[in-house]
């Protein structure tokens, strides 16, 4: 994680929703000092009414035309926080705003650094967060486009090390990182409620199933990052020989789990590339 003495030059929110409010939110919390402040933009007065704190410039499209111009006027670290399908639109709009130095961050599945650097002279980083990071347990994959420097790449882990773990990775592996970490914690949720429902079926009431089927995950979630080991050997501390979790555990591979999860994640690669091909 980012240390509060890590400064940030001055950080632009360009559309500060689910995810871009948890950055900035989570930039706020992190204590981290920002030369030239924090700014949002949002369409709604009331989305930009949420994100006002301490430090923070956060403008609205339906109160100030000017909005877009106040809030990169200076900026250095410009955070694209629309959906895909707007980021050639935006990034038509803000050029002439942007200043030479300015690096353009984006969190949009699907659009390419080399689309975005044919719109822009700028340099040009593809991020890919997930949703832990409103709860600052996210993890990010960064990979920077043909322009970006190693300082441009280590500003932006910077922003990003505030709402949780960073990984660098090339562009031709950040639909593969999404497929895993992106994507991931459906998959997770999608256990739990499968694990609920067994419980459900067992007898148990649908409060104590999804307490019983919540409260495991969790646990064994913070177990495994207290203890440090790997998944594996916990796992086999609690498959003991020929008791009741090793015959459960041999059903479940018999599924094929690990054939299964990767099939999972082609699925999502697959429709990552398409959504790149426009």
């Amino acid at each position: 994680m980012a240390e509060p003495g890590d400064g940030l030059p001055a950080v632009a929110f360009i559309g500060a929703g689910s995810m871009g409010g948890a950055i900035l939110q989570g930039l706020v919390a992190s204590g981290i000092a920002v030369d030239g402040g924090i700014r949002a933009v949002n369409r709604s007065e009331a989305k930009a009414e949420a994100l006002r704190a301490p430090g923070v410039l956060s403008l609205a499209y339906e109160t100030q035309d000017d909005a877009t111009e106040r809030a990169l006027a200076g900026a250095r670290l410009v955070v694209l926080g629309v959906k895909p399908a707007g980021i050639p639109e935006l990034l038509e709009e803000i050029r002439p705003m942007l200043a030479p130095d300015a690096v353009v961050v984006s969190i949009a599945a699907g659009v390419t650094t080399a689309r975005m650097e044919a719109l822009v002279p700028n340099v040009v980083v593809r991020t890919m967060p997930n949703t832990p990071s409103t709860v600052g347990r996210g993890v990010t994959g960064i990979a920077g486009g043909s322009r970006a420097t190693a300082s441009a790449i280590a500003l932006v882990s910077r922003l990003f090390e505030t709402v949780g773990r960073v990984l660098v990775v090339p562009e031709s592996q950040i639909d593969a990182l999404s497929a895993v970490s992106g994507s991931g914690p459906a998959y997770v949720y999608l256990l739990i409620e499968q694990l609920a429902e067994a419980a459900r079926r067992l007898g148990f009431s649908g409060e104590d199933a999804r307490a019983l089927a919540e409260g495991t995950f969790v646990g064994a979630g913070a177990l495994l990052e207290s203890s440090g080991e790997d998944p594996a050997e916990l796992r086999r501390r609690v498959t003991s020989p020929k008791g009741t979790t090793e015959r459960a555990i041999a059903v479940l591979s018999d599924a094929d789990l690990a054939g299964l999860f990767e099939r999972a994640a082609e699925a999502a690669i697959a429709r990552a590339r398409e959504l790149s091909a426009g």
